[in-house]
């Protein structure tokens, strides 16, 4: 139902909207002719107010001078269903209230503020219809603010760096962040409650960072193009939402799904995709084995390949990535991507032989465009790339753009502008019609298109365990569920049991690997390690990694904190089995873990966790595996080793 309310030409005016529960308050203001917000949790702000508007080249600031001449409201209650992902179902619920703005001066430019304000999070956006004297329009820069209390701690990583998202998660206060940060940006207040800042449906515009305004406001930065500006647009225009994630603690922030919310159904029929966990011609190229280029010791060989086929069926795992298999991988491949071939094999591979022994044993091939960041190059083959897979039967992409930037029409381009994500939309768009589902690496961070576009199964866009070796801290993946995987899921190369290997030795304990495959969770999920590895050496450990599965109907956060623990169960969509899976940082922590989320029933709890005397340094290989029958009330006391981690499966009995 909506409802509408007109205002006087000249007046000003505050309106509040309220979430369904009425914990969240948003409150619009338009004062002097200048448009603000500010939000609430429980009364208490959590937003000062904060400018909306945008400077647009050639023209006036499109924030001064402004009247509002009508507002509508619409209150929305909705079930959404995933088809696949953490969670079967999602509440869609929100108050909305949409602000019709025109200019009191003699351009009279009109534009829309819509805000959504949910029980977990407030989400706005701009709506730009095309003009009375113009219907394009140019972005020199966007000055909506996020006015929170500088004192509140942020978990941080830079933007505009030679690697894009993949970085440490630094700790610090607001006040001393320095340049601009990449979203999920997530910060703790003084007053207790949990904020994250992201976006959600991001088409045809830059990613939007945050950085430190010339009034000390956190303020988004629209990641530029080549020439200076942020976006060139036809209008109409709908931005991105503005999104601010609301908890009242860090394990509450990690199932807010506002971000699917707020964006549109599936865009056509996506029941053709399925989820996918995968081996890979991969790691052992990591460990110095095999290499990419062609030579004596090139992984993508036909004959590795159907050893690895072969491997996958007796692992009982459904898919396998190849990587090197095409023209390209010569010499410094970072420099000469632009030299790469999308459908031409090197002399050792067969694709046809190896992509009809995969079908003829119902594997699942996952083919690999490595572009480097040569936009133009990988675009010009695109259409032909995805027809060489679709006439070879293969259904699953891993991409790749590993250089430090795009070229993209001859310039180069931040992977994160308009033009970045404008081409990671059209390989996703292109991939629907093909049916063929995505893993993107080097990619625009997830902003819940997954809705529209499930094809889109799991990105990377963070430090994954090829960092390991040095790179990667126990406490990073004590961050991600709180910062990076807010944006969804992401492949983090799980299941990496070789971990004193002297090329890549790695800061985990085994048991903490298998809680990889809980604790972040991806569409589709490799199990990164060689097969002889699984089969010879760690039998015991890999039935959990066979038995683990890809898409949850339900998931509930147990405990944790931001970079010190996390612990979290999910129920398998397609069963009565429950999954639990803990990480801890270097300190080791004994937790109770409470079974009140399990179902009526006797279930068996087979239990993979550290030992007594594990570490992640000193021991990484001691762990325990044990079983119980367990029912719902009852408790499981588990020990975590520096580094460490565990890992539960629960059966229901008949």
């Amino acid at each position: 139902m909506f409802k509408w309310a007109l205002w006087h030409e000249k007046g000003d005016a505050v309106k509040d909207i309220l979430s369904p529960n009425g914990r969240v308050k948003c409150v619009f203001e338009l004062k002097n002719s200048q448009i603000s917000y500010h939000v609430y949790r429980d009364e208490k702000l959590i937003i000062k107010p904060s400018r909306l508007g945008f400077m647009i080249c050639g023209e006036e600031p499109l924030t001064n001078g402004l009247k509002l001449v009508r507002s509508q409201t619409k209150k929305h209650e909705e079930i959404i269903e995933m088809p696949w992902g953490e969670d079967r179902y999602i509440n869609n619920n929100y108050n909305e209230m949409a602000f019709y703005l025109a200019e009191n001066k003699e351009e009279k430019r009109i534009f829309t503020i819509r805000f959504r304000v949910f029980d977990d999070g407030v989400a706005f956006r701009y709506e730009i219809p095309p003009q009375p004297k113009f219907q394009r329009i140019t972005i020199k820069d966007e000055l909506t603010e996020f006015n929170v209390d500088q004192n509140s701690i942020a978990w941080q990583i830079p933007a505009y760096q030679p690697d894009r998202y993949e970085y440490n998660y630094e700790k610090c206060s607001v006040f001393e962040i320095t340049g601009s940060v990449h979203t999920p940006l997530t910060m703790h207040t003084p007053t207790g409650y949990y904020l994250s800042i992201h976006e959600a449906a991001l088409y045809n515009y830059g990613s939007m960072t945050i950085r430190i305004n010339s009034s000390n406001v956190l303020q988004s930065d629209i990641t530029p193009l080549s020439d200076g500006t942020k976006a060139h647009l036809l209008l109409p225009f709908l931005s991105p939402w503005r999104l601010i994630m609301v908890a009242d603690s860090a394990i509450g922030l990690t199932t807010n799904r506002v971000m699917y919310a707020l964006n549109d159904p599936p865009a056509g029929d996506f029941s053709w995709v399925k989820t996918l966990k995968f081996i890979g011609i991969w790691w052992a190229m990591f460990v110095g084995e095999w290499t990419w280029a062609p030579g004596e010791r090139h992984g993508a060989t036909t004959e590795h390949a159907l050893q690895y086929i072969d491997a996958a069926v007796r692992l009982g795992i459904s898919g396998l990535l190849i990587e090197g298999w095409n023209d390209g991988w010569e010499g410094n491949w970072l420099e000469n991507g632009i030299n790469n071939k999308f459908t031409t094999t090197t002399e050792d591979f067969n694709m046809e032989k190896v992509a009809r022994y995969a079908r003829d044993n119902n594997i699942e091939i996952v083919g690999h465009h490595e572009t480097v960041g040569f936009v133009d190059n990988y675009e010009n083959q695109l259409e032909a790339a995805y027809n060489y897979y679709v006439l070879n039967g293969i259904h699953y992409i891993k991409s790749g753009y590993a250089g430090n930037m795009m070229t993209i029409n001859g310039r180069k381009e931040y992977h994160h502008s308009q033009l970045g994500v404008n081409h990671y939309q059209k390989t996703v768009e292109l991939a629907a019609r093909k049916r063929i589902c995505l893993d993107i690496h080097e990619p625009i961070k997830g902003t819940g298109i997954e809705r529209t576009w499930p094809n889109i199964l799991t990105r990377e866009g963070a430090r994954g365990q090829e960092y390991e070796g040095g790179a990667l801290s126990p406490s990073h993946a004590c961050n991600l569920p709180y910062t990076r995987l807010l944006a969804g899921g992401m492949d983090y190369t799980n299941g990496i049991l070789d971990i004193t290997n002297s090329v890549k030795r790695m800061a985990t304990t085994v048991t903490r690997q298998l809680a990889y495959f809980v604790t972040i969770y991806s569409g589709m999920t490799m199990a990164a390690d060689r097969p002889f590895i699984y089969e010879e050496k760690f039998k015991d450990l890999y039935k959990f990694i066979k038995d683990v599965p890809t898409n949850f109907e339900k998931t509930v956060p147990l405990a944790g904190e931001i970079g010190e623990y996390y612990i979290v169960a999910r129920k398998d969509r397609d069963g009565d089995d429950w999954y639990v899976g803990g990480v801890t940082s270097e300190t080791p922590r004994r937790v109770l873990i409470n079974l009140d989320f399990l179902d009526e029933g006797v279930f068996l709890a087979e239990i993979y966790c550290d030992s007594n005397d594990a570490h992640f340094r000193g021991n990484p290989f001691g762990h325990q595996i044990s079983s119980k029958h367990v029912g719902r009330g009852e408790s499981l006391d588990i020990y975590m080793a520096p580094g460490g981690g565990f890992a539960i499966r629960l059966s229901k009995q008949k």
